[in-house]
């Protein structure tokens, strides 16, 4: 066996410790929740995760877990086409599109591998997909799959889009590509001036909503709710692992037609096992509830704009505007992760993101507000972030 590939990864592995940007996960050792402990410290507040409604552990959502495993089994064993569609699949499905508004919804058993299959059904190398620059890992490699023309505009920059779309009006299909939010800055996409273009120049349009999906929008129907265009979307994707409930697990939800001819094509969804009957029926609860209940997305945008004054009020430079996520900017790798580790001694569970995760020279710390969190756990936070800013000089 050739040692060469050995050596040349452990001097990369090291070269990464040397630059800063290698990654130590932290071991949790409780479930998710605003308050959890670690290997390496007990009772934390938690800001980095995705559990935006704060329902990963809502005691509901685990009594409908404990009801779908005794109904419906632990795992499936089998695609969806073979044996592996239970009457609870469907009833998810149908949940998706009527929440969200459209037609139709396909699952698949993570956001990722919906957005890795969503693609090449569709695009082949008479067609072009126009994509945002900063655009979500997932999409990139799922446009990687397909023989498709590419062209990437700048992020959020209509006018570079439209250009795109020129340049690819001479091709048979031409496919609008962008985050709803973008995961890494928070910002949203502006779905109303694409749509328009995409009227304009005859194309479709596909918008990855996992950061939007139960938590942007009136009633927390994602993106296309803001701008009034439910049920205008071509192709939505987005995930039960965020908000709704922080499991596993996708969808892709939109045109009947579309949706139809992915269940004949979509790779990941005829050759990967099915979605677990618990993450279904989980996830349907936590629709339920979100609907039901519209007073937990009020708590969680209450708590992002308490969060977002409070902190710009100390002086930090943050990204985005209104969405939880909340990046607060470092710039330099190690300075990221240093402020990471000492707000952990403080009692505050962060994580820096640095390069590859984010472009060069755009390290930060990205927190998450949750509907989870009181406004003491805010206030013990913004405290942190102020004492460690003040002692690495990141704020006055």
């Amino acid at each position: 066996m050739s040692e060469k590939i050995y050596s040349d990864v452990r001097i990369e592995l090291e070269k990464l410790k040397d630059e800063g940007l290698y990654k130590n996960e932290r071991i949790i050792t409780t479930p998710q929740n605003a308050v959890i402990s670690t290997t390496l410290r007990k009772n934390i507040l938690n800001f980095c995760a995705n559990n935006y409604l704060g329902l990963a552990n809502h005691p509901e959502v685990l009594k409908a877990a404990r009801h779908a495993i005794d109904n419906y089994g632990y795992g499936m064993s089998s695609v969806r086409f073979i044996c592996g569609t239970q009457t609870i699949h469907k009833a998810l499905e149908s949940k998706v599109s009527e929440f969200l508004g459209t037609e139709d919804t396909i699952l698949y058993a993570a956001c990722f591998d919906a957005n890795g299959g969503i693609f090449e059904p569709f695009m082949s190398k008479d067609s072009a997909i126009i994509t945002d620059a900063l655009n979500h890992a997932s999409i990139i490699d799922g446009i990687r799959l397909t023989k498709a023309k590419r062209y990437i505009y700048k992020h959020s920059d209509m006018q570079d889009l439209e250009e795109k779309l020129k340049e690819a009006s001479s091709d048979k299909y031409r496919m609008i590509v962008t985050d709803g939010v973008f995961s890494m800055d928070g910002d949203i996409a502006k779905l109303d001036e694409i749509y328009s273009l995409a009227k304009k120049y005859d194309a479709i349009i596909m918008v990855d909503d996992s950061h939007a999906t139960g938590v942007v929008g009136p009633t927390g129907r994602g993106t296309p709710e803001i701008y009034n265009l439910q049920g205008k979307i071509d192709l939505i994707t987005t995930t039960f692992g965020k908000a709704l409930g922080g499991a596993s697990g996708g969808c892709i939800s939109g045109r009947k037609e579309l949706i139809d001819y992915l269940r004949q094509r979509s790779r990941p969804y005829l050759f990967s096992n099915t979605l677990a009957p618990v993450v279904a029926g989980t996830s349907i609860k936590v629709i339920d509830m979100l609907q039901n209940d519209p007073s937990i997305l009020k708590k969680l945008n209450d708590n992002t704009l308490y969060f977002r004054s409070k902190m710009e009020q100390a002086g930090f430079e943050l990204k985005g505007s209104s969405h939880p996520i909340t990046p607060v900017m470092l710039y330099k790798d190690k300075l990221a992760h240093q402020m990471a580790d000492m707000l952990l001694d403080e009692g505050i569970y962060v994580i820096g993101f640095t390069y590859p995760v984010v472009p060069r020279r755009e390290a930060r710390i990205r927190v998450q507000v949750s509907a989870a969190h009181t406004r003491e756990n805010l206030d013990e936070a913004v405290d942190a972030f102020i004492r460690v800013g003040k002692t690495l000089n990141v704020i006055n």
